[in-house]
């Protein structure tokens, strides 16, 4: 058990892996720049015999401890630092004090495992060949952090293999979560513009409404979804927003749709964007109107190395038993920017549950709840696997699947 006394060690830092996690949870931060997260990790991790690398672009941080074992493997540990754009609801008694913006995603829990994994590498550098890369990430939540991260060079020399964890307050109090392949889908945003003629809203046959043209692309879209694409690739497109009027007795010029595509392969986030604009082009079009159909290109698909999955299974197995770890048995539909590392490098990204120990983890608010909780005491778990996944590695890379 090459792990065995990781989480005992990481339990002993638990004070201050929740005391970051809280002192971050209080000030949230959101975008590319979070320089108040961003200064507490340096101030953190301060006594720690770590090289620093900052990029133009963004707030993120990349700290590298250097093995005193010698030369090795180099390895990535993740995690991200950004916030949401929302009321927090939890009457926590650190419950963020800016208004508009919380930790609903669990960044500021990423963040604190992540500068718990660098405090236990570091008392074990001695024995350590190679090199590890802690990233800390701004701009996860939509604004592409990691490919700006990477733009400017703060992970070059590139990494032999990246890890990550996210947590999941919906999820069993302790269980470590991934599968091979696929594990998020990539996420698109699209827009809709349809344009007709208004009028008075008694007298629709001298206007062009554009409202009932929207629904009726609304239905479209949920159709081709069901009827053009198989359920084994399966793909999601949803409306979220729509806009369109000033009052009750005028037709509208205009209706303006915001949502978001998700696909699981590079073929079906090409076709599903053809679909979306034919269908809106030709339904507006059979109307005497127009659709004009923008789609912004968002996060690719994450995908996880066998041999990666393989490795945290092994070290999570050795750190918290036989029943730790669960393949999941198909993807989920979210999306992460730790994609674009793993475009790159071989790696993988596993899910900690937190959910309080002894309540029905079904029944919990989800990440992007204003009232989502978490179980500080899992923390610990978490450091360790991430620390015991950078230490597998450097000590047996991927164990019979070397090149």
């Amino acid at each position: 058990m090459l792990h065995h006394e990781l989480l005992e060690q990481a339990r002993s830092h638990a004070d201050s892996i929740v005391a970051l996690r809280r002192a971050i949870h209080a000030e949230p931060e959101l975008g590319l720049h979070t320089p108040k997260t961003r200064d507490k990790v340096r101030a953190a991790l301060a006594h720690l015999p770590l090289e620093w690398r900052e990029g133009p672009s963004t707030t993120g941080l990349v700290a590298t401890l250097k093995g005193r074992a010698g030369p090795g493997r180099r390895v990535l540990l993740r995690g991200d630092m950004d916030a949401l754009p929302m009321e927090e609801e939890t009457g926590l008694d650190f419950a963020s004090t800016i208004p508009g913006a919380m930790h609903a995603c669990g960044h500021d829990t990423h963040t604190a495992m992540l500068a718990g994994a660098a405090e236990l590498l570091c008392a074990r550098a001695d024995k350590l060949a190679g090199e590890v890369q802690f990233m800390f990430q701004p701009g996860e939540e939509g604004f592409h952090g990691a490919r700006f991260m990477l733009d400017d060079g703060l992970i070059d020399p590139l990494p032999d293999a990246a890890f990550a964890l996210h947590v999941m307050p919906n999820s069993p109090h302790g269980l470590i979560a991934g599968r091979t392949g696929a594990l998020l889908a990539s996420a698109d945003q699209f827009d809709i513009v349809v344009e007709g003629r208004g009028g008075h809203a008694s007298m629709p046959h001298d206007a062009l409404d554009p409202v009932p043209v929207a629904c009726e692309i609304v239905t479209a879209l949920q159709a081709l979804v069901t009827r053009k694409f198989p359920v084994s690739d399966p793909v999601v497109a949803t409306v979220a927003k729509i806009e369109a009027g000033t009052a009750h007795n005028v037709i509208a010029d205009r209706v303006a749709m915001r949502g978001t595509l998700r696909t699981l392969s590079p073929g079906n986030r090409a076709r599903l964007r053809e679909v979306l604009e034919q269908a809106a082009t030709h339904i507006a079009a059979a109307h005497g109107m127009t659709a004009t159909v923008t789609v912004t290109p968002g996060f690719p698909v994450t995908v996880c190395d066998a041999r990666a999955v393989d490795l945290g299974e092994a070290v999570v197995r050795d750190i918290s038993g036989e029943n730790g770890f669960h393949r999941l048995a198909a993807p989920i539909m979210g999306a992460e920017d730790f994609s674009y590392v793993l475009e790159k490098v071989p790696g993988a990204m596993f899910f900690l549950g937190v959910a309080h120990e002894g309540v029905d983890w079904r029944s919990c608010c989800s990440i992007h709840s204003t009232k989502m909780m978490v179980d500080e005491s899992v923390l610990p778990l978490g450091t360790a696997v991430l620390a015991g996944c950078a230490e597998r590695f450097l000590a047996e890379g991927f164990a019979g699947n070397e090149q």
